[in-house]
């Protein structure tokens, strides 16, 4: 199973659903807390080109943000990847 990293802030809603979707498919999430670290949220809108938490990546593949991950999920691509 690839790991999974989510850029997240303490109080971010979308995040902690994104954790919760994740966690009924028993993925362990490795969050980064942007919140604290303001260096990790100019690392983030580097690499990801976005502003906005969270911002998922599984393996090396950068999923987006939550609406992105349900997407996936309702067309039946997030456990493929999830499995790789």
């Amino acid at each position: 199973m690839p790991s999974v990293q989510m850029y997240s802030t303490r109080i971010c809603p979308y995040c902690m659903r994104a954790e919760n979707l994740l966690k009924k498919k028993g993925v362990q999430v490795n969050k980064i807390f942007v919140d604290r670290n303001p260096k990790e949220m100019e690392k983030m809108m580097e690499i990801t080109g976005r502003r906005t938490v969270p911002q998922i990546f599984i393996g090396d593949r950068h999923v987006g943000g939550y609406d992105d991950l349900v997407e996936l999920d309702i067309e039946g691509e997030l456990d493929p990847l999830l499995c790789q």
